[in-house]
Protein backbone atom coordinates (compact mmCIF):
# COMPACT_ATOMS: atom_id res chain seq x y z
CA UNK A 1 0.00 0.00 0.00
CA UNK A 2 2.67 2.47 0.95
CA UNK A 3 4.53 1.93 -2.35
CA UNK A 4 1.08 2.08 -4.28
CA UNK A 5 0.32 5.67 -2.64
CA UNK A 6 3.82 6.58 -3.19
CA UNK A 7 3.92 6.11 -6.77
CA UNK A 8 0.10 7.87 -7.01
CA UNK A 9 1.94 10.90 -5.24
CA UNK A 10 4.72 10.70 -7.86
CA UNK A 11 2.45 10.68 -10.61
CA UNK A 12 0.54 13.57 -8.71
CA UNK A 13 3.74 15.51 -8.79
CA UNK A 14 4.71 15.03 -12.13
CA UNK A 15 1.23 16.03 -13.50
CA UNK A 16 1.23 19.22 -11.13
CA UNK A 17 4.20 20.39 -12.59
CA UNK A 18 3.80 19.58 -15.84
CA UNK A 19 1.06 21.63 -15.73
CA UNK A 20 3.25 24.55 -14.06
CA UNK A 21 5.30 24.42 -16.65
CA UNK A 22 2.44 24.44 -19.43
CA UNK A 23 1.13 27.85 -17.80
CA UNK A 24 4.63 29.35 -17.38
CA UNK A 25 5.15 28.47 -21.01
CA UNK A 26 1.93 30.40 -21.66
CA UNK A 27 2.77 33.61 -18.86
CA UNK A 28 5.89 33.81 -20.66
CA UNK A 29 4.02 33.68 -24.30
CA UNK A 30 1.69 36.52 -23.16
CA UNK A 31 4.08 38.71 -21.31
CA UNK A 32 7.36 38.45 -22.46
CA UNK A 33 8.64 40.82 -25.06
CA UNK A 34 10.14 40.15 -28.51
CA UNK A 35 10.04 36.27 -27.52
CA UNK A 36 8.73 34.19 -30.72
CA UNK A 37 5.52 33.03 -30.88
CA UNK A 38 6.73 29.22 -32.17
CA UNK A 39 10.06 28.26 -32.05
CA UNK A 40 9.16 25.63 -34.47
CA UNK A 41 9.32 21.54 -33.52
CA UNK A 42 12.64 21.57 -34.93
CA UNK A 43 15.68 22.63 -32.70
CA UNK A 44 18.10 22.37 -35.34
CA UNK A 45 18.10 22.15 -38.88
CA UNK A 46 19.44 19.09 -40.30
CA UNK A 47 21.96 21.11 -42.62
CA UNK A 48 22.77 24.28 -44.10
CA UNK A 49 20.02 26.66 -45.25
CA UNK A 50 19.86 27.90 -48.36
CA UNK A 51 16.67 29.87 -47.84
CA UNK A 52 14.72 30.99 -45.36
CA UNK A 53 11.27 32.27 -46.91
CA UNK A 54 8.83 30.92 -49.68
CA UNK A 55 7.01 32.90 -51.89
CA UNK A 56 4.66 30.78 -54.01
CA UNK A 57 3.06 31.78 -56.75
CA UNK A 58 0.46 30.11 -57.61
CA UNK A 59 -1.63 29.84 -60.84
CA UNK A 60 -4.67 27.77 -60.39
CA UNK A 61 -6.32 25.88 -63.11
CA UNK A 62 -3.36 24.91 -64.96
CA UNK A 63 -1.43 27.39 -67.14
CA UNK A 64 -0.81 25.73 -71.00
CA UNK A 65 3.12 24.85 -70.86
CA UNK A 66 2.63 24.39 -74.18
CA UNK A 67 2.00 28.20 -75.12
CA UNK A 68 4.51 29.86 -72.54
CA UNK A 69 7.39 27.82 -71.92
CA UNK A 70 8.21 24.44 -73.62
CA UNK A 71 8.72 25.26 -77.18
CA UNK A 72 7.64 22.45 -79.60
CA UNK A 73 8.09 23.28 -83.29
CA UNK A 74 7.08 20.10 -84.56
CA UNK A 75 3.52 20.75 -83.15
CA UNK A 76 3.08 23.88 -85.62
CA UNK A 77 4.42 21.33 -88.28
CA UNK A 78 1.65 18.97 -87.16
CA UNK A 79 -1.05 21.18 -86.24
CA UNK A 80 -4.45 19.85 -87.55
CA UNK A 81 -3.23 16.32 -87.79
CA UNK A 82 -4.29 13.28 -85.23
CA UNK A 83 -2.12 12.67 -82.18
CA UNK A 84 -0.49 9.33 -82.91
CA UNK A 85 -1.06 6.05 -80.71
CA UNK A 86 2.81 6.01 -80.30
CA UNK A 87 2.89 8.89 -78.26
CA UNK A 88 -0.52 8.62 -76.34
CA UNK A 89 0.58 5.37 -75.17
CA UNK A 90 -3.13 4.36 -73.94
CA UNK A 91 -2.82 6.90 -71.41
CA UNK A 92 -6.08 7.55 -69.83
CA UNK A 93 -7.97 11.04 -70.59
CA UNK A 94 -10.15 13.02 -68.67
CA UNK A 95 -13.79 12.62 -69.43
CA UNK A 96 -13.70 15.73 -71.02
CA UNK A 97 -12.07 15.13 -74.27
CA UNK A 98 -11.71 10.90 -73.89
CA UNK A 99 -14.75 10.84 -75.80
CA UNK A 100 -13.43 12.91 -78.93
CA UNK A 101 -13.46 11.18 -82.21
CA UNK A 102 -10.49 13.13 -82.88
CA UNK A 103 -7.86 14.31 -80.88
CA UNK A 104 -6.08 17.10 -83.19
CA UNK A 105 -2.45 17.99 -82.57
CA UNK A 106 -2.55 22.29 -81.71
CA UNK A 107 0.48 23.92 -82.43
CA UNK A 108 1.07 27.87 -80.74
CA UNK A 109 0.06 30.41 -82.10
CA UNK A 110 2.62 32.51 -79.92
CA UNK A 111 6.31 33.17 -81.13
CA UNK A 112 9.07 31.75 -79.14
CA UNK A 113 12.17 33.18 -78.53
CA UNK A 114 15.34 32.71 -76.94
CA UNK A 115 16.69 34.82 -73.77
CA UNK A 116 19.21 35.88 -71.63
CA UNK A 117 23.38 34.31 -71.19
CA UNK A 118 20.79 30.88 -70.98
CA UNK A 119 18.93 30.70 -73.88
CA UNK A 120 16.07 29.82 -72.22
CA UNK A 121 12.75 29.26 -74.87
CA UNK A 122 10.23 31.62 -73.26
CA UNK A 123 6.20 32.76 -75.09
CA UNK A 124 5.95 36.09 -76.89
CA UNK A 125 3.34 36.41 -73.71
CA UNK A 126 5.78 36.59 -71.28
CA UNK A 127 8.26 39.40 -72.34
CA UNK A 128 8.67 40.29 -68.54
CA UNK A 129 9.37 36.75 -67.82
CA UNK A 130 11.39 36.90 -70.34
CA UNK A 131 13.82 39.33 -68.86
CA UNK A 132 14.68 37.86 -65.84
CA UNK A 133 15.50 34.40 -67.73
CA UNK A 134 18.86 34.37 -66.33
CA UNK A 135 17.36 34.44 -62.43
CA UNK A 136 15.02 31.17 -63.29
CA UNK A 137 15.05 27.49 -62.97
CA UNK A 138 12.63 26.09 -65.50
CA UNK A 139 11.31 23.13 -64.66
CA UNK A 140 10.10 21.37 -68.07
CA UNK A 141 9.73 17.80 -66.35
CA UNK A 142 7.03 17.98 -63.81
CA UNK A 143 4.43 15.63 -63.73
CA UNK A 144 1.81 14.04 -61.56
CA UNK A 145 -1.02 11.63 -61.34
CA UNK A 146 -3.85 13.96 -60.83
CA UNK A 147 -6.14 14.29 -63.71
CA UNK A 148 -8.74 16.93 -62.10
CA UNK A 149 -8.45 20.19 -60.30
CA UNK A 150 -9.57 19.07 -56.56
CA UNK A 151 -6.86 16.40 -56.33
CA UNK A 152 -4.02 18.11 -58.67
CA UNK A 153 -4.29 21.41 -56.73
CA UNK A 154 -4.42 19.80 -53.08
CA UNK A 155 -1.68 17.45 -54.04
CA UNK A 156 0.51 20.37 -55.10
CA UNK A 157 -0.59 22.20 -51.57
CA UNK A 158 -0.25 19.02 -49.16
CA UNK A 159 1.38 16.12 -51.03
CA UNK A 160 -1.55 14.56 -51.25
CA UNK A 161 -4.43 14.21 -53.65
CA UNK A 162 -6.76 13.47 -50.35
CA UNK A 163 -8.35 16.21 -48.11
CA UNK A 164 -6.92 16.35 -44.66
CA UNK A 165 -3.30 16.63 -44.94
CA UNK A 166 -1.42 20.26 -43.78
CA UNK A 167 -0.55 22.50 -46.35
CA UNK A 168 3.49 22.81 -47.17
CA UNK A 169 3.55 26.17 -45.07
CA UNK A 170 1.50 24.93 -42.39
CA UNK A 171 4.62 22.18 -42.26
CA UNK A 172 6.83 25.14 -42.26
CA UNK A 173 5.22 26.70 -39.57
CA UNK A 174 5.53 23.69 -37.43
CA UNK A 175 9.17 22.81 -38.19
CA UNK A 176 10.38 26.18 -38.23
CA UNK A 177 8.42 28.52 -36.76
CA UNK A 178 8.06 32.51 -37.12
CA UNK A 179 10.62 34.79 -37.50
CA UNK A 180 8.12 37.65 -36.05
CA UNK A 181 5.83 37.27 -33.25
CA UNK A 182 3.97 40.22 -34.43
CA UNK A 183 3.16 38.54 -38.11
CA UNK A 184 1.74 34.89 -38.65
CA UNK A 185 4.33 32.71 -40.11
CA UNK A 186 2.34 31.50 -43.11
CA UNK A 187 -0.09 33.99 -45.42
CA UNK A 188 -2.16 33.34 -48.31
CA UNK A 189 -3.63 36.07 -50.61
CA UNK A 190 -6.33 35.61 -53.58
CA UNK A 191 -6.59 37.29 -56.51
CA UNK A 192 -9.78 39.37 -55.95
CA UNK A 193 -12.18 39.41 -58.96
CA UNK A 194 -11.15 35.76 -60.78
CA UNK A 195 -13.26 33.17 -61.04
CA UNK A 196 -12.23 29.96 -61.83
CA UNK A 197 -12.13 26.39 -60.38
CA UNK A 198 -13.19 27.01 -56.43
CA UNK A 199 -10.53 27.23 -53.63
CA UNK A 200 -11.37 25.99 -50.40
CA UNK A 201 -9.46 26.96 -47.53
CA UNK A 202 -8.23 23.50 -46.45
CA UNK A 203 -5.95 24.31 -49.17
CA UNK A 204 -4.13 26.06 -46.63
CA UNK A 205 -4.66 24.71 -43.77
CA UNK A 206 -2.96 22.64 -40.59
CA UNK A 207 -4.78 19.13 -41.33
CA UNK A 208 -3.95 16.98 -38.43
CA UNK A 209 -1.14 19.50 -36.96
CA UNK A 210 -2.17 21.92 -34.49
CA UNK A 211 -4.38 24.35 -35.73
CA UNK A 212 -1.92 27.49 -34.94
CA UNK A 213 -0.19 26.43 -38.02
CA UNK A 214 -2.89 27.24 -40.52
CA UNK A 215 -2.36 30.33 -42.81
CA UNK A 216 -3.82 33.71 -42.36
CA UNK A 217 -6.05 34.68 -45.09
CA UNK A 218 -5.55 38.51 -46.08
CA UNK A 219 -8.04 40.27 -47.96
CA UNK A 220 -8.62 43.07 -50.15
CA UNK A 221 -10.77 45.74 -48.74
CA UNK A 222 -10.18 48.36 -45.18
CA UNK A 223 -9.35 45.38 -43.15
CA UNK A 224 -6.67 42.57 -44.37
CA UNK A 225 -7.43 40.54 -41.98
CA UNK A 226 -11.40 39.79 -41.32
CA UNK A 227 -12.41 40.85 -37.62
CA UNK A 228 -8.87 42.43 -36.70
CA UNK A 229 -10.32 45.93 -35.83
CA UNK A 230 -11.80 46.90 -32.96
CA UNK A 231 -15.37 46.75 -32.68
CA UNK A 232 -16.98 50.32 -32.76
CA UNK A 233 -17.01 51.19 -29.47
CA UNK A 234 -14.34 49.52 -28.26
CA UNK A 235 -10.32 50.55 -27.80
CA UNK A 236 -7.02 49.33 -27.62
CA UNK A 237 -7.21 49.34 -23.52
CA UNK A 238 -10.51 47.66 -23.44
CA UNK A 239 -9.41 44.90 -25.76
CA UNK A 240 -6.23 44.47 -23.57
CA UNK A 241 -8.46 43.95 -20.89
CA UNK A 242 -10.69 41.54 -22.03
CA UNK A 243 -7.63 39.20 -23.04
CA UNK A 244 -6.68 39.85 -20.12
CA UNK A 245 -9.44 38.81 -18.26
CA UNK A 246 -9.95 35.51 -21.22
CA UNK A 247 -6.44 34.68 -20.16
CA UNK A 248 -7.12 34.12 -16.40
CA UNK A 249 -10.00 32.00 -17.54
CA UNK A 250 -7.62 30.07 -19.78
CA UNK A 251 -4.79 30.16 -16.57
CA UNK A 252 -7.84 28.28 -14.72
CA UNK A 253 -8.04 25.75 -17.37
CA UNK A 254 -4.92 24.68 -17.30
CA UNK A 255 -4.91 24.17 -13.56
CA UNK A 256 -7.23 21.98 -14.55
CA UNK A 257 -5.61 19.67 -16.96
CA UNK A 258 -2.90 20.53 -19.60
CA UNK A 259 -4.99 20.95 -22.47
CA UNK A 260 -2.94 22.29 -26.32
CA UNK A 261 -5.71 23.33 -27.70
CA UNK A 262 -6.02 26.26 -24.77
CA UNK A 263 -2.22 27.08 -24.81
CA UNK A 264 -3.07 27.39 -29.02
CA UNK A 265 -6.69 29.45 -27.83
CA UNK A 266 -4.06 31.70 -25.89
CA UNK A 267 -1.61 32.44 -28.38
CA UNK A 268 -3.46 32.77 -31.60
CA UNK A 269 -5.76 35.70 -29.36
CA UNK A 270 -2.33 37.28 -28.87
CA UNK A 271 -1.18 37.23 -32.24
CA UNK A 272 -4.37 39.13 -33.22
CA UNK A 273 -3.90 41.71 -30.33
CA UNK A 274 -0.46 41.83 -31.81
CA UNK A 275 -1.38 42.00 -35.68
CA UNK A 276 -3.54 44.95 -34.84
CA UNK A 277 -0.60 46.99 -35.32
CA UNK A 278 1.84 45.18 -37.92
CA UNK A 279 -1.19 44.32 -40.39
CA UNK A 280 -2.05 48.03 -41.16
CA UNK A 281 1.75 49.12 -41.19
CA UNK A 282 2.53 45.96 -43.29
CA UNK A 283 -0.32 46.37 -45.74
CA UNK A 284 -0.29 50.06 -46.78
CA UNK A 285 1.95 50.79 -49.41
CA UNK A 286 1.63 54.86 -48.97
CA UNK A 287 5.69 54.27 -47.78
CA UNK A 288 6.31 52.18 -51.07
CA UNK A 289 7.91 55.00 -53.92
CA UNK A 290 5.63 55.59 -57.53
CA UNK A 291 8.85 53.98 -59.12
CA UNK A 292 8.23 50.57 -57.11
CA UNK A 293 4.21 50.77 -57.45
CA UNK A 294 5.07 51.22 -61.39
CA UNK A 295 7.69 48.34 -61.82
CA UNK A 296 4.95 45.54 -60.69
CA UNK A 297 2.43 47.09 -62.95
CA UNK A 298 -0.97 49.64 -62.82
CA UNK A 299 -2.54 47.09 -60.90
CA UNK A 300 -0.32 47.30 -58.15
CA UNK A 301 -2.04 50.54 -56.54
CA UNK A 302 -5.40 47.96 -56.56
CA UNK A 303 -5.38 45.83 -53.27
CA UNK A 304 -5.97 42.64 -53.82
CA UNK A 305 -4.84 42.31 -57.34
CA UNK A 306 -2.10 39.89 -58.36
CA UNK A 307 0.32 43.04 -58.55
CA UNK A 308 -0.56 44.02 -55.26
CA UNK A 309 -0.28 40.83 -53.64
CA UNK A 310 3.07 40.24 -55.00
CA UNK A 311 4.10 43.86 -53.81
CA UNK A 312 2.69 42.86 -50.24
CA UNK A 313 4.54 39.33 -50.32
CA UNK A 314 7.72 41.05 -50.88
CA UNK A 315 6.56 43.56 -47.91
CA UNK A 316 5.39 40.46 -45.86
CA UNK A 317 9.06 38.65 -46.08
CA UNK A 318 10.92 41.68 -45.58
CA UNK A 319 9.28 41.42 -41.94
CA UNK A 320 10.21 37.93 -41.53
CA UNK A 321 7.06 36.03 -42.80
CA UNK A 322 8.44 32.78 -43.83
CA UNK A 323 5.79 31.22 -46.24
CA UNK A 324 3.11 33.72 -48.60
CA UNK A 325 1.21 31.82 -50.85
CA UNK A 326 -0.35 33.76 -53.65
CA UNK A 327 -3.36 31.76 -55.84
CA UNK A 328 -4.42 33.59 -59.34
CA UNK A 329 -7.21 31.70 -60.83
CA UNK A 330 -8.31 31.68 -64.28
CA UNK A 331 -5.82 29.41 -66.09
CA UNK A 332 -7.94 26.48 -67.02
CA UNK A 333 -8.47 27.59 -71.19
CA UNK A 334 -10.92 23.98 -72.29
CA UNK A 335 -11.53 26.38 -74.87
CA UNK A 336 -10.80 29.85 -75.88
CA UNK A 337 -7.36 29.37 -75.14
CA UNK A 338 -6.55 32.69 -77.48
CA UNK A 339 -8.77 35.31 -75.73
CA UNK A 340 -8.02 34.09 -71.92
CA UNK A 341 -3.97 33.00 -72.04
CA UNK A 342 -3.45 36.57 -72.79
CA UNK A 343 -5.18 37.95 -70.17
CA UNK A 344 -3.86 35.73 -67.75
CA UNK A 345 -0.37 36.58 -68.28
CA UNK A 346 -1.07 40.76 -68.68
CA UNK A 347 -2.37 39.91 -65.42
CA UNK A 348 0.27 38.25 -63.82
CA UNK A 349 4.02 38.39 -65.92
CA UNK A 350 5.13 41.74 -65.35
CA UNK A 351 4.18 41.57 -61.51
CA UNK A 352 5.95 38.32 -60.91
CA UNK A 353 9.07 39.70 -63.10
CA UNK A 354 9.04 42.94 -60.85
CA UNK A 355 9.11 40.30 -57.57
CA UNK A 356 12.30 38.91 -58.29
CA UNK A 357 13.82 41.80 -59.44
CA UNK A 358 12.72 43.69 -56.14
CA UNK A 359 14.05 40.96 -53.84
CA UNK A 360 17.09 40.85 -55.80
CA UNK A 361 17.60 44.61 -55.43
CA UNK A 362 16.75 44.29 -51.51
CA UNK A 363 19.11 41.74 -51.01
CA UNK A 364 16.15 39.01 -50.66
CA UNK A 365 16.61 37.24 -53.01
CA UNK A 366 19.58 35.02 -52.30
CA UNK A 367 17.49 33.01 -49.61
CA UNK A 368 14.12 33.76 -50.40
CA UNK A 369 12.48 31.04 -52.32
CA UNK A 370 10.19 32.15 -55.29
CA UNK A 371 8.06 29.64 -56.92
CA UNK A 372 5.97 29.96 -60.51
CA UNK A 373 3.39 27.26 -61.22
CA UNK A 374 -0.15 25.29 -61.48
CA UNK A 375 -1.19 21.63 -60.24
CA UNK A 376 -0.47 20.45 -63.61
CA UNK A 377 0.04 21.02 -67.09
CA UNK A 378 -2.49 21.09 -70.64
CA UNK A 379 -2.76 18.59 -73.64
CA UNK A 380 -0.79 19.07 -77.04
CA UNK A 381 -4.29 17.93 -78.55
CA UNK A 382 -7.39 20.27 -78.97
CA UNK A 383 -10.51 20.11 -76.56
CA UNK A 384 -13.55 20.44 -78.68
CA UNK A 385 -13.56 21.30 -81.80
CA UNK A 386 -10.05 23.32 -83.31
CA UNK A 387 -10.95 25.99 -85.48
CA UNK A 388 -8.70 28.43 -87.35
CA UNK A 389 -8.95 31.04 -84.84
CA UNK A 390 -9.27 29.54 -81.37
CA UNK A 391 -9.30 26.38 -79.30
CA UNK A 392 -9.03 24.97 -75.86
CA UNK A 393 -6.54 22.50 -74.44
CA UNK A 394 -7.57 19.52 -71.78
CA UNK A 395 -5.58 18.79 -68.55
CA UNK A 396 -2.25 16.99 -68.78
CA UNK A 397 -0.58 15.11 -65.62
CA UNK A 398 1.83 13.64 -67.85
CA UNK A 399 4.27 17.21 -68.45
CA UNK A 400 3.88 20.69 -66.95
CA UNK A 401 6.25 23.66 -66.48
CA UNK A 402 7.16 25.54 -63.74
CA UNK A 403 9.99 27.95 -62.76
CA UNK A 404 11.89 28.93 -59.56
CA UNK A 405 14.45 31.65 -58.39
CA UNK A 406 16.35 32.48 -55.74
CA UNK A 407 17.33 30.90 -52.47
CA UNK A 408 19.52 28.15 -53.21
CA UNK A 409 18.08 27.29 -56.58
CA UNK A 410 20.39 27.59 -59.84
CA UNK A 411 19.49 30.21 -62.36
CA UNK A 412 20.09 30.76 -65.88
CA UNK A 413 19.16 27.00 -65.99
CA UNK A 414 16.33 24.76 -67.71
CA UNK A 415 15.86 21.04 -66.17
CA UNK A 416 14.11 18.02 -67.65
CA UNK A 417 12.75 17.69 -71.35
CA UNK A 418 9.73 16.22 -72.73
CA UNK A 419 9.05 14.46 -75.94
CA UNK A 420 8.75 16.51 -79.13
CA UNK A 421 4.97 16.28 -79.02
CA UNK A 422 5.24 17.67 -75.35
CA UNK A 423 2.99 14.86 -74.10
CA UNK A 424 5.09 12.35 -72.04
CA UNK A 425 8.51 13.29 -69.99
CA UNK A 426 11.93 12.06 -71.41
CA UNK A 427 14.70 13.12 -69.42
CA UNK A 428 14.90 13.79 -65.30
CA UNK A 429 11.12 13.52 -64.56
CA UNK A 430 10.31 15.93 -61.38
CA UNK A 431 7.21 14.48 -59.26
CA UNK A 432 5.42 16.92 -56.93
CA UNK A 433 7.23 14.95 -54.29
CA UNK A 434 10.45 16.11 -55.11
CA UNK A 435 9.21 19.25 -55.81
CA UNK A 436 8.61 19.23 -51.99
CA UNK A 437 11.63 17.45 -50.77
CA UNK A 438 14.06 20.27 -52.54
CA UNK A 439 12.40 22.90 -51.33
CA UNK A 440 12.42 21.46 -47.82
CA UNK A 441 15.75 20.28 -48.34
CA UNK A 442 16.87 24.30 -49.28
CA UNK A 443 15.27 25.64 -46.17
CA UNK A 444 17.44 23.43 -44.09
CA UNK A 445 15.14 20.77 -43.50
CA UNK A 446 15.22 16.76 -44.59
CA UNK A 447 12.19 15.91 -45.54
CA UNK A 448 12.50 12.73 -44.59
CA UNK A 449 12.66 13.64 -40.77
CA UNK A 450 10.07 16.28 -40.40
CA UNK A 451 7.27 14.26 -39.33
CA UNK A 452 4.06 13.97 -37.47
CA UNK A 453 2.62 11.23 -35.46
CA UNK A 454 -1.48 10.74 -36.46
CA UNK A 455 -3.41 7.60 -36.38
CA UNK A 456 -0.68 5.27 -35.30
CA UNK A 457 2.05 6.42 -37.56
CA UNK A 458 4.70 9.19 -38.65
CA UNK A 459 3.18 11.25 -41.36
CA UNK A 460 5.81 13.95 -43.63
CA UNK A 461 4.97 16.47 -46.77
CA UNK A 462 6.35 13.65 -48.91
CA UNK A 463 4.59 10.80 -47.75
CA UNK A 464 6.81 7.79 -48.32
CA UNK A 465 7.93 9.40 -51.31
CA UNK A 466 10.39 12.36 -52.89
CA UNK A 467 13.94 13.11 -53.49
CA UNK A 468 16.02 16.47 -53.54
CA UNK A 469 16.44 17.42 -57.49
CA UNK A 470 20.49 18.09 -56.67
CA UNK A 471 20.90 19.09 -60.09
CA UNK A 472 18.65 22.59 -59.56
CA UNK A 473 20.54 23.45 -56.18
CA UNK A 474 23.20 26.55 -56.68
Amino acid sequence: MAGLLQNSDRRRWLQNMGMGFGALAASQLLHAEGAPRNGGVLSSLHHAAKAKRVIFLFQAGAPSQLDLFDYKPLLNERHGTELPDSVRQGQRLTGMSGNQSSLPLVGSPYKFAQHGESGAWLSELMPHTASIADELCIVNSMYTEAINHGPGVTFMQTGSMFPGRPSMGAWLDYGLGTENEDLPAFVVMVSKNKSGQPLVSRLWGSGFLPSQHQAVSFRSGKDPVLYLSNPAGIDADSRRAALDALNSLHQSQLQIGADPYVETRIAQYELAFRMQNSIPEATHFSDEPDSILDEYGKDARDPGTFAANCLLARRLVERGVRFVQLYHQGWDHHGGLTKGLPTQCRDTDQASAALVNDLKRRGLLDDTLVVWGGEFGRTNYCQGKLTANDFGRDHHPRCFTLWMAGGGIRGGTSHGETDEFGYNVVDRGVHIHDLHATLLHLLGIDHERLTFKYQGRQFRLTDVHGKVVKEILA
